[in-house]
């Protein structure tokens, strides 16, 4: 960006080059007029022919000056931006422009084309999520449809006895469960990054929204034969709680998910001037490389998609996150589990 310092300079520079100029043709008008005086004197009708020529050549040579400065500073730079936003508008998004100045010593033209670079650049990152999450939408929609399709035919068959029929109807509510939490976590995403929802800070008992997320879970966990471990603190805070019942959710499923029978979960809640909330499990784990990536939309660190998710569930909380001004990170360690940490700061009363 031109410093408040760079513009002053050339604000003087371009008063200094105007004053020169008008104090050149005075001059210039002055000394003809003397001259053709001395010459003619007496004789008005040829000096102010003269003097009208002469501020006739004056006035075409300022034009003609004018013009070069407009072609040279302003027109050309005119065109380029014209002819880089109409290939942006054309979907050209690759497009980036030169700046006539090193960068500190930009002029307005510079600025704009800067900016123009940043949106171009920014503009062409949208259009490769874009582009990578209606692939990534298309694969998770094609892959359960598939599956309702083929056992539904299957279902049909008369040669299918009672028992199989039940597995066969087993699996297409299970698929369809999973198609609906992926057009459902869709479309809360969607709204979300549009700000369709509108949040609705109050005081929230965190302690015991945990509490509650934990125990709506509480089948699975036996299913799984899982250890569970809460330690609360009794904290209130400022927030959304119909947001936050997102994160843990999500926090707490994936746990589950990722935790193989028998093995623990702990769930913490402290305070050290903001809600510190810990999710541990001794699951899978994830490598660095994946913990990278983990909060973007569709990444899923097992690519064997043996763990079923269609890899929204995090990048959710990290938008609800955001939205509520606090902070999520992990810490993991392959075959040893993953930890979760969100720090709320909102106020802690």
């Amino acid at each position: 960006m031109r410093s408040k310092r760079s513009k002053i300079l050339g604000a003087a520079l371009g008063y200094l080059i105007f004053f020169v100029t008008v104090a050149v043709i005075i001059s210039v008008a002055i000394a003809v007029y003397v001259s053709a005086e001395k010459k003619f004197e007496g004789n008005f009708g040829m000096i102010f022919a003269l003097m009208l020529l002469t501020v006739v050549f004056l006035a075409l040579v300022c034009i003609v000056i004018d013009v070069v400065r407009r072609k040279v500073m302003v027109e050309r730079s005119v065109q380029k931006i014209l002819d880089a936003t109409g290939s942006i508008a054309g979907g050209d998004f690759t497009v980036r422009l030169e700046t006539a100045h090193p960068y500190g010593r930009y002029d307005e033209f510079d600025c704009i084309m800067d900016n123009i670079n940043k949106m171009a650049a920014e503009l062409s990152r949208t259009e490769v999520l874009r582009t990578d999450f209606v692939s990534n939408v298309s694969h998770e929609l094609k892959t359960p449809l598939a599956i309702i399709q083929n056992y539904s035919a299957a279902i049909q068959s008369k040669s299918v006895d009672e028992n199989t029929r039940a597995k066969y109807a087993s699996v297409l509510v299970s698929t369809s469960q999973r198609l609906t939490a992926l057009v459902t976590n869709i479309l809360k995403l969607n709204r979300l990054e549009n700000q369709e929802i509108k949040t609705e800070f109050r005081k929230i008992r965190l302690d015991e929204q945990l509490s509650e997320s934990v125990l709506r879970y509480e089948d699975r966990i036996e299913e799984k034969q899982l250890e569970v471990e809460c330690d609360f603190d009794e904290i209130t805070i400022n927030s959304d709680p119909d947001y936050l019942e997102i994160v843990w959710s999500n926090l707490i499923s994936n746990a589950i998910k990722f935790t193989e029978p028998g093995g623990k979960i702990s769930i913490s809640l402290k305070s050290d001037g903001a809600a510190i909330v810990k999710v541990a499990d001794t699951g899978c784990g994830i490598s660095k490389e994946t913990g990278e990536h983990i909060f973007d939309k569709f990444y899923q660190g097992d690519t064997s998609h043996a763990q079923e998710g269609n890899g929204l569930g995090l990048a959710l909380v990290k938008k609800v996150i955001d939205i509520l001004g606090g902070e999520i990170s992990v810490e993991s360690e392959e075959g040893k589990g993953s930890t979760f940490i969100v720090k709320l700061r909102s106020a802690v009363l």
